[in-house]
Formats: C-alpha cells, sequence, structure tokens
C-alpha cells in the first residue's frame, strides 16, 4: 500500500514536471585485432600452402595462390585479421595441420 502510493507520487511529480531520464548507455570498445601471419620455409610445397589457405582461411584458389607466392617471395603474407580467440585458433591450426602432414610450415599472430 505505501509502495502504490509512493510510486503515485512519483509518477504525478514527473507528469508535472515534464521529467525523464534516459537510460544511459555504456561507452564499448572494440576488442583489439590480431593479424595472422603465414611464415615462409624452404620445404613445405607450394600446393600444400595453398590447401591451407583456401581449408583454414576459406580463400579462393586465386587469392590463396597470391598468398602463397607473397609467402614465399616476400618470406611472409598476411593470412587475416581476428579477435584474439579466433587468430590463436588459426595459428594452432595451421601448425598442427602442417606438424600433422610432415610439413615446417608456421603461422605467427601479432596484434594490430
Amino acid at each position: 500500500m505505501i509502495f502504490a502510493m509512493a510510486d503515485k507520487r512519483d509518477q504525478d511529480w514527473q507528469a508535472e514536471h515534464d521529467f525523464t531520464v534516459a537510460p544511459s548507455k555504456p561507452d564499448l570498445k572494440q576488442p583489439p585485432k590480431y593479424r595472422v601471419i603465414m611464415m615462409n620455409d624452404d620445404y613445405t610445397p607450394m600446393d600444400f600452402v595453398v590447401e591451407v589457405l583456401e581449408t583454414l582461411f576459406d580463400m579462393g584458389r586465386e587469392r590463396a595462390t597470391r598468398t602463397m607466392l607473397q609467402v614465399h617471395t616476400e618470406g611472409q603474407a598476411l593470412c587475416g585479421i581476428f579477435t584474439f580467440e579466433i587468430a590463436e585458433a588459426k595459428v594452432e591450426q595451421v601448425n598442427s595441420y602442417a606438424q600433422r602432414h610432415g610439413h615446417p610450415l608456421q603461422c605467427t599472430m601479432e596484434q594490430e
């Protein structure tokens, strides 16, 4: 009963004073992004590198081939930019997949 009267008084006061309170929005920041970089080595076949890029980074054949050639000629290439957890998973997937297939191919990650 007391609460009902208090609510009524609050409503009357707000109506009388034309007062409303907008809910505040918290400041949200984008999570940091990480670059996944494939490193060159002298042993992993180019076809295997293309396969990895197509399979694990969802690249089409042409883009995967261009990326593989960049790895081969420049020593490294960007495979993608992701949040920390996804970048970490991609690095682990590439490194373990290459190891299972007997290749020394490596990926690393760095914060943007």
